[in-house]
């Protein structure tokens, strides 16, 4: 067994383990860090299959981006893991029902085996491409225009997001920059006139003072 097949085989035991932790662990929390770990392994198998673009797009999108999302809301909110736990026996007939179909299915095409097709031959003299190369060349050229299109919508989309999620708030001390431009002096300082000497007030009796 050479150093490839070893560290595939690593990779897949560790992946195997925290799948199962995921759906075994009475933490919402431990759960979450055993499907990053999950998707940590199969970004590692990936590479040992030569296709460095979805190993690098899936630690990014989903370790960087959504799971540590997830991470975070699921450590914001209060869960309480009794009340979840009272429909558990309701429901596990057509939880056990949909597994055992799902399993069926893998164990349908495991056993009838994959239809591999050959792999292209390079001609000869051909410089060799690496993955993630191959497919932004193929990107940028021949689907350039398609590119742009999804870029431009998705640019719209963020924009209707953040406009439509937008609201003033009204214990907010910002100040707008216009007024704060166009403010005056007399707008900030009024001068009141005063009387450069003052009375001084009269002695207060006391009730002492006043029952003698």
């Amino acid at each position: 067994m050479d150093v490839k097949t070893g560290f595939f085989y690593l990779f897949s035991v560790v992946l195997l383990f925290s799948a199962f932790r995921v759906v075994t662990a009475r933490n919402p929390v431990h759960a979450v860090l055993f499907l990053m770990l999950t998707f940590s392994q199969a970004s590692a198998i990936w590479l040992l299959l030569n296709a460095e673009f979805l190993a690098i797009v899936l630690v990014l999108v989903y370790l960087g981006a959504v799971m540590v999302l997830f991470l975070f809301v699921v450590m914001m909110l209060d869960i309480n893991i009794d009340n979840m736990r009272k429909g558990f026996w309701k429901n596990f007939p057509l939880a056990a029902t949909l597994g055992a179909v799902v399993a069926l299915e893998m164990a349908a095409v495991l056993l009838s085996g994959f239809r591999l097709a050959k792999a292209p031959v390079m001609a000869a003299g051909a410089v060799p491409v690496d993955n993630s190369k191959a497919l932004g060349i193929l990107l940028y050229t021949e689907y350039l225009m398609p590119i742009q299109i999804a870029a431009a919508i998705l640019l719209v989309a963020m924009i209707a997001a953040i406009a439509l999620t937008l609201r003033e708030r009204k214990d907010s001390k910002a100040i707008d920059p216009s007024l704060q431009v166009r403010v005056r002096a007399s707008d900030r300082m009024q001068l009141v006139k005063m009387a450069p000497t003052q009375e001084a007030p009269a002695p207060v009796a006391t009730a002492a003072e006043e029952s003698k």
